[in-house]
């Protein structure tokens, strides 16, 4: 197995142009890494260690393709998953394109990203590979496709942890609860009563933030972590747990 202390960490970031997966690219950057941002748009960090590619990741064949040059360029060893889209319905207005578009986007891309950099991690006997699910993977009203695909993700994870566990690779879950970004916020209008009421809500009574996250994402990436594969932390302010209020 490669000493941790030595190896050259290479990241792939999906969704590293905003929010949660920008503020993942800082902290890479920060850790030493050189980081690829995988994203529909260039992300705006200026960094010598940072490269920027733009990418659909509902493409299939777009997607395959980005997978198959970021390998070719870069020997990268640690994938971190966390492009996300929501499409909220009820059941009732769910649409099956929908969901189509979010197996690709959460499950499909992951996989032709994880097949495109296995061998340069199987190479090393080393590799961090992290998929961002959410706390809605346990459930919350109108997202039947949105938790469908994210609760996937963790048994996706699961199953390969067991796999790649005796080549080095460990892979692992963070899943948010409710963040400050543009697509919380595409949701819920800032400041208004419904944030409120949501924050009061929570267990430790804030939002989180996307560096909350973040700090999580660089736990299981570390390379001295490699005795944690295949579990799920969720990052959620309580919100997980479940209560009771009497």
């Amino acid at each position: 197995m490669t000493d941790s202390k030595t190896i050259e960490r290479v990241a792939l970031v999906t969704g590293g142009s905003a929010g949660i997966g920008k503020v993942i690219c800082e902290h890479l950057l920060a850790s030493g890494c050189e980081v690829i941002s995988l994203a529909r748009r260039k992300t705006e960090i200026a960094h010598p260690r940072l490269h920027s590619m733009e990418v659909d990741l509902m493409d299939r064949a777009a997607t395959v393709q980005a997978a198959g040059e970021v390998a070719a360029r870069f020997a990268v060893n640690t994938l971190v998953h966390n492009a996300g889209v929501i499409r909220g319905a009820l059941v009732s207005d769910v649409k099956l394109e929908d969901l189509d578009a979010l197996v690709d986007l959460h499950l499909g891309s992951a996989i032709a990203l994880t097949q495109a950099v296995l061998p340069t991690m199987r190479a090393q006997r080393f590799g961090r590979i992290v998929l961002l699910s959410s706390r809605a993977a346990v459930g919350a009203v109108t997202r039947t496709s949105y938790s469908a695909t994210k609760a996937g993700m963790m048994g996706m994870a699961r199953t390969w942890a067991l796999e790649l566990a005796p080549e080095g690779i460990t892979v692992n879950v963070v899943a948010p609860g409710p963040v400050r970004t543009d697509m919380f916020y595409d949701v819920i209008e800032a400041g208004s009563d419904r944030e409120r009421a949501l924050q009061a809500s929570i267990p430790v009574r804030r939002l989180g933030e996307s560096a909350d996250v973040a700090r999580a994402v660089d736990f299981f990436a570390d390379p001295a972590n490699s005795y944690v594969t295949g579990q799920v932390l969720y990052v959620c302010g309580g919100t997980s747990v479940g209560s009771l209020v009497l």
